[in-house]
């Protein structure tokens, strides 16, 4: 009797504790964080730039199901997100992501106001100015890594062209749709003709600014002029489609190869399309979200550089990331080399900005800088800084 009593006793004890065990299961699952995120676009997925965001919030929404909702507001014109952004705290939002840089100083306001909510703005290098806020965050990825990278695949295919003698050296013209005169701008395609001449040192550049993200009848004409000027590698800084179609369909002296930048453009352009790069934001955005859903900091969530609530990356975390090289046209071995410079970069083995040129602040012709010594790129901010235009190699129309 006294055998059966403890057995029974141990059973029961058995049943209450694997039933006690079952219900902090259940008790956890439920407890579990969910949270609202929010997403403020200046486009939408006609363009690029937003399309690689929204590729982002869907990876985001994929990886944690039930416990994130979304909220994105698309086509929000730079100037017009405090009404979006108070909409968003309304609704909930316990994390914005706004992805302009004109949203910059509205978001960081809100922040301010919000204290609660974060706020995570791309492309921005405020969030260590005063008044620095714990819930105020900015970040981007290592661009000009891929503009590098990019430029030597041009410079292999103007190389290929000389060698050909389909133009002469002195014919090496690159020609650059630019959006605007900032930083982020000039850093791009400094890194992307500084790629270029590591393989034909006689180039040179001409930039045209359109002074718009995303006007694609303005795009393709500047492209125009630039082909029509006789450059024979076009690249760009703009949001639209238009570059690469001009070189498809505007007839010059040569054959004008395109190099893309957010997406590819082998559809638009299949006989002239090279290659290209982007900027992947999954990586700080699904770990952004992961931080707030576990409620840690989000700075020290990420695998990136870090200066105080500044974070970026390039490839050695795929915050940047190269697109497809189009064999048919590239020069052979274009897609051995790309392959090799990335390994690189992850290693940390290249200085861009760095050999015999002078740079000049448009803005202030005083201010003058050589590259002999180096320049590094993202040094203290995720947002690109370098601002100077190389003198005599590269002409801004």
């Amino acid at each position: 009797m006294k055998r059966i009593y403890i057995i029974t006793i141990s059973s029961a004890l058995f049943v209450i504790l694997a039933a006690f065990g079952l219900h902090l299961l259940t008790q956890d699952d439920s407890e579990q964080r969910n949270i609202t995120v929010g997403f403020v676009y200046v486009g939408d997925t006609s363009t690029a730039y937003t399309g690689n965001f929204v590729k982002a919030q869907k990876a985001v929404e994929k990886k944690y199901g039930s416990r994130v909702r979304t909220i994105a507001r698309f086509n929000v014109t730079e100037g017009s997100e405090d009404g979006i952004l108070e909409d968003l705290v309304e609704a909930g939002c316990d994390i914005i992501f706004t992805t302009s840089y004109g949203f910059g100083e509205k978001a960081k306001q809100w922040a301010e106001k919000y204290p609660k909510v974060q706020f995570c703005q791309s492309t921005c290098s405020n969030a260590n100015e005063e008044p620095k806020l714990s819930n105020y965050h900015t970040y981007m990825g290592a661009i000009y890594q891929g503009r590098y990278i990019s430029g030597v695949a041009a410079g292999m295919k103007l190389k290929q062209l000389i060698d050909e003698k389909t133009i002469t050296a002195d014919e090496a013209k690159v020609g650059y749709v630019g959006a605007y005169p900032y930083a982020e701008v000039i850093s791009g395609y400094t890194a992307f003709f500084l790629g270029v001449r590591s393989i034909v040192p006689e180039a040179e550049m001409t930039v045209k600014y359109t002074n718009t993200w995303g006007s694609y009848a303005l795009e393709k004409k500047y492209a125009t002029q630039l082909i029509n000027e006789g450059c024979v590698i076009i690249s760009q800084h703009s949001d639209t489609t238009g570059p690469a179609v001009a070189c498809e369909e505007v007839k010059g002296k040569h054959v004008v190869y395109h190099v893309g930048y957010n997406q590819s453009m082998a559809d638009v352009a299949p006989t002239t399309y090279l290659t290209g790069c982007r900027i992947n934001w999954e990586p700080y955005i699904s770990a952004a979200v992961e931080a707030v859903l576990s409620e840690k900091d989000i700075e020290s969530s990420l695998d990136a550089n870090i200066n105080g609530n500044d974070a970026g990356a390039g490839f050695d975390q795929s915050w940047v990331q190269m697109l497809e090289v189009n064999e048919l046209i590239a020069a052979p071995g274009t897609k051995e080399k790309v392959e090799k410079l990335i390994g690189s970069f992850k290693k940390k083995e290249i200085n861009v900005f760095q050999g015999d040129y002078t740079g000049v602040d448009p803005d202030n012709k005083e201010d003058v800088i050589s590259l002999k010594e180096g320049y590094q790129e993202n040094e203290k901010s995720s947002a690109p800084t370098f601002h100077y235009v190389l003198r005599d190699v590269i002409h801004v129309e």
